[in-house]
């Protein structure tokens, strides 16, 4: 089963895709949507939903996972991540994939054992699981440990 974890946001958005199979978790790919704050929303959205879909044609996952928004930020932030989510929900019902949102303490716990984990534990212990080479980027790690989070928890539900 293929896994696709999305960490959504209005700058960045994190993806990393992951294999769940009889010999464990391997990855895939991962990466970043990165936009310029210079450009106006719309076009950023638009740019995140071409990526996104693009991406899902190539990779063909059989799930999308998605963090969850995160309460503790500002109003007009929560709004911003709020509308990049929505881009990443279009993209998956595109394609008619499930989609499954985990919040970050969910995935944090899963991943590191630990709610509060701070995202470089987050990271190193990507790479550990997932036996790679290389430290992935902060928000792509929490793109894979949304996949990762899916993969061990297997949610029945979906959004």
């Amino acid at each position: 089963m293929r896994i696709l974890g999305i960490d959504p946001g209005a700058n960045v958005t994190g993806y990393g895709m992951i294999e769940k199979n009889r010999g464990g978790l391997s990855e895939i790919l991962h990466g970043e949507i990165r936009l310029s704050r210079n450009q106006r929303m719309t076009t950023r959205l638009l740019k995140t939903y071409e990526d996104l879909t693009a991406l899902i044609e190539a990779a063909k996952p059989d799930i999308v996972a998605v963090e969850d928004i995160f309460y503790g930020k500002n109003v007009k932030s929560l709004i911003k991540q709020g509308h990049a989510r929505g881009v990443v929900l279009l993209a998956a019902s595109k394609y008619k994939l499930p989609v499954y949102e985990y919040s970050p303490l969910e995935i944090k716990k899963a991943v590191v054992g630990y709610g509060r984990a701070e995202k470089i534990q987050v990271q190193r212990m990507v790479k550990a699981i997932l036996g790679m080479s290389a430290l992935p980027t902060e928000d792509a790690a929490d793109a894979l440990a949304v996949a990762v989070c899916h993969s061990h928890t297997g949610k029945t539900k979906n959004i």
